[in-house]
C-alpha cells in the first residue's frame, strides 16, 4: 500500500488529481496532515514523516518518494495502464521527462521568485524569464491540445497546476491549454476532496 501525505489546497492537491487520472485512488492511504502556510497558518505535523514537514510526500514500503515533480512521474510510470506516462523504450520518453526536470528547475522557481518580487541578474541568468518560460511553452503547445499533441499526460497535468494555482498567464494558448486540464474530472475531484477534508476538520 502506498501513502501519499496530503494538506488541503496545497501543492499535494494536483497528486490527488492524478490519482483519479490513475484510477489508482483504492491503492493508495492518504494521510491528511498539517502545514506551514505562507500566510503564517498552520504548523508542521509530527505526523508527516517528510524532513521538511511539506506536503506532497509519497510512502511505499517504507521509501519516501519527494517533490511534486519526482512523485507525479513515479505514479505515472508506476500505473503505467492509464496512460498517463510516456514509457522508456518511447521515442518521446527523453522529451516527456525534460518537461519534469524544466518544471522543478526553471518554472517553480520563476513563478515563485515573481510572486515574492525578486529580481536579481544572477537570477535571470540561471533561470531566464517569466516571458522567455511562457514563450517556450507557447511554442510546445501551439497548434496543440497538450504537450504531446492530442495526449494528455502526467507532464501536463503537474505543469498546469502552477497555473491553476497562481493563476492564468492571459496568453491564448497557454490558457485554453490550462482551461483543456483543469476541465478534467479529476481537476474537479481534486477540490470536492479538499473542501470536504477542510469542512471535516
Amino acid at each position: 500500500m502506498l501513502t501519499l501525505f496530503h494538506s488541503p489546497r496545497s501543492r499535494s492537491t494536483r497528486v490527488l488529481a492524478l490519482l483519479q487520472e490513475l484510477g489508482a485512488l483504492d491503492e493508495v492511504n492518504i494521510e491528511i496532515v498539517t502545514i506551514e502556510r505562507l500566510d503564517g497558518s498552520g504548523a508542521r505535523d509530527a505526523r508527516n514523516p517528510h524532513p521538511e514537514g511539506k506536503v506532497p510526500l509519497l510512502l511505499e514500503d517504507g521509501v519516501q518518494i519527494r517533490e511534486s515533480a519526482a512523485i507525479v512521474q513515479y505514479l505515472a510510470d508506476r500505473f503505467p495502464a492509464a496512460g498517463l506516462s510516456i514509457p522508456p523504450d518511447h521515442p518521446q520518453r527523453g522529451a516527456y521527462l525534460s518537461w519534469f526536470a524544466w518544471y522543478a528547475g526553471v518554472m517553480e522557481p520563476l513563478l515563485t521568485l515573481e510572486s515574492a518580487g525578486l529580481q536579481h541578474p544572477a537570477l535571470v541568468r540561471t533561470f531566464r524569464t517569466t516571458a522567455e518560460a511562457e514563450a517556450r511553452l507557447r511554442e510546445a503547445l501551439q497548434g496543440r491540445d497538450f504537450l504531446f499533441g492530442e495526449r494528455f499526460t502526467a507532464a501536463d497535468l503537474l505543469l498546469s497546476s502552477a497555473y491553476a494555482w497562481k493563476g492564468k498567464p492571459g496568453d491564448p494558448v497557454i490558457d485554453a491549454w490550462v482551461d483543456r486540464c483543469t476541465a478534467r474530472h479529476s481537476a474537479a475531484f481534486a477540490i470536492q476532496f479538499d473542501s470536504q477534508a477542510l469542512a471535516a476538520a
